[in-house]
């Protein structure tokens, strides 16, 4: 079994549990080709040693950007996520699909075959130009709501409770490990921000 240690990676379909009604947490479309900027981080992440979940998490950050600014949409914070790990697993990023029993077989199968993707498997079929501007057009359709701070509050929040306390832990002394003394610093700083603005709310 391979540690996922962050809560905003789990809440994107492979955390085993089923989305809202209507809403879909499997990409449902052929994700586009992850930016340069997002591929350097990632590879900067990979170089300093960081987990392949922090390495995909450039990929789910590109996503929310990308809805903010109304390139596409989603249909929720979920598939926001979903479609970001399936771009990580096809750019290479060692995030193993999950185990069977996690999820259901069609969402394993679809991470699945990213992963493959991005380590050297040929495609099962080269998508037409047709089929492709179909696919974007059906996201651009989707709300852009799903990457609001609210939304992605509210699906962080919802994946953490599924997570017991041991795990809860473990991953937030992971994180401290490998943040390093800078990172704490700036990670404590943003947190008394957050504080002192839920106090004056």
């Amino acid at each position: 079994m391979h540690e996922r240690p962050r809560s905003q990676l789990l809440a994107a379909g492979d955390d085993g549990t089923k989305p809202a009604p209507g809403h879909s947490s499997r990409p449902s479309r052929e994700p586009a080709m992850p930016d340069k900027d997002t591929l350097r981080r990632a590879k900067r992440d990979k170089r300093q040693g960081k987990s392949p979940t922090t390495q995909a998490g450039e990929f789910v950050r590109e996503e929310i950007h990308h809805i903010r600014e109304g390139k596409h949409g989603a249909r929720s914070a979920r598939q926001a996520i979903a479609i970001g790990l399936s771009k990580a697993r096809r750019a290479g990023v060692d995030l193993p699909p999950p185990e069977k029993g996690e999820v259901s077989e069609k969402t394993r199968k679809s991470a699945q075959r990213a992963y493959q993707r991005g380590h050297g498997a040929p495609p099962r079929s080269k998508p037409t130009a047709r089929r492709k501007r179909a696919a974007g057009r059906a996201l651009r359709r989707e709300p852009h709501a799903a990457a609001s701070h609210r939304a992605l509050a509210r699906q962080a929040h919802s994946a953490a409770a599924r997570r017991t306390r041991v795990q809860r832990s473990a991953a937030a002394r992971k994180a401290a490990r490998t943040k390093g003394a800078a990172g704490r610093s700036a990670a404590a700083r943003k947190a008394a921000r957050a504080r002192t603005n839920r106090a004056r709310a």
